[in-house]
């Protein structure tokens, strides 16, 4: 059998590079004949995994979320359907807490040579893809730049804080979103289309009834508060303090087409997905196999 395992050398602050020996020591003891390929710069992990994937029974990433969603885009465009193992090394990992994947990178090494396979939806974006968040507005940057001892001390109430002081400079968009037979037309500071029961490092913001492969997306909009009421109506339900208010949309779809009234730059998967006018993003149900601990099935 063969394996290809790609790998980013920086992600986590370089973590994997104390454990590459005993990472590829449980490939190969798993029967694996290993070729290693270290990213070289952004894109990368995609170049490789398109053009080789169909060669090999298995391809490995390990690094961060923006190296899952690299090593995933290659799958999708290779069109083989190979399995994925994911090794999770960044500061974040929102898809690994999803796939309760092991916090120890060796754990993680064995799950993804010997785990369960699981098929799991992805996210199309136009041309491309992404494994877990489609994203755009006010909170797209604050999990990454949320001190780590207030994530600690307050959960998620930490990112909404974080994100509700920048409400005053932030810019809103106005659009109008079609899905499912539903047509929305407002101004929102924030939206977010999801795969995944983990968002910015915080569990419970994509809601609680979230299935990876029911081929179907979170969608959460959050209106543009005009004063203080409306602000604190907002906080309210994303600290769960409310269960609803008319500021804040949700449901849940296949696909959706979302036209704005002016350019929106998107995240994918915490990383730069483009500035978008019009976009139309689809659900590919169970379009990936991905190794998961045996007790998530």
């Amino acid at each position: 059998m063969k394996l290809l395992f790609v790998y980013n050398p920086h992600s986590g602050v370089g973590r994997i590079k104390s454990q590459l020996s005993d990472i590829l020591e449980i490939m190969v003891r798993a029967g694996y004949e290993v070729s290693v390929h270290p990213t070289q710069a952004a894109g990368d992990a995609t170049a490789v995994t398109a053009e080789r994937a169909a060669g090999y029974d298995l391809v490995v990433c390990c690094g961060g979320d923006g190296t899952l969603d690299e090593t995933v885009t290659g799958l999708m465009e290779s069109g083989c359907q190979v399995p994925l193992g994911y090794i999770p090394a960044g500061s974040t990992n929102d898809f690994a807490a999803s796939l309760e994947l092991p916090k120890n990178m060796k754990k993680a090494a064995q799950v993804a040579v010997t785990g369960d396979a699981f098929s799991c939806d992805v996210g199309c974006f136009g041309e491309k893809h992404f494994v877990y968040i489609a994203a755009f507005g006010l909170f797209t940057d604050v999990s990454y730049q949320t001190k780590q001892e207030l994530k600690n001390v307050f959960g998620h109430v930490a990112y909404i804080l974080e994100g509700a002081k920048r409400i005053g400079t932030h810019p809103s968009y106005r659009m109008r979103v079609e899905y499912n037979g539903g047509v929305i037309e407002d101004e929102f500071i924030y939206g977010m289309v999801t795969n995944s029961l983990s968002v910015g490092g915080f569990k419970g913001m994509t809601g609680d009834d979230v299935a990876l492969n029911d081929g179907l997306f979170e969608v959460m909009l959050i209106k543009t508060p005009h004063n203080a009421v409306e602000l604190n109506e907002i906080i309210a339900v994303l600290t769960k303090l409310r269960t609803e208010s008319d500021m804040i949309y949700t449901f849940k779809t296949d696909e959706l087409f979302i036209s704005p009234y002016q350019t929106i730059p998107w995240t994918l998967d915490g990383e730069f997905g483009g500035e978008q006018t019009q976009i139309r993003l689809k659900n590919l149900r169970q379009a990936l196999t991905i190794r998961v601990p045996g007790e998530m099935q």
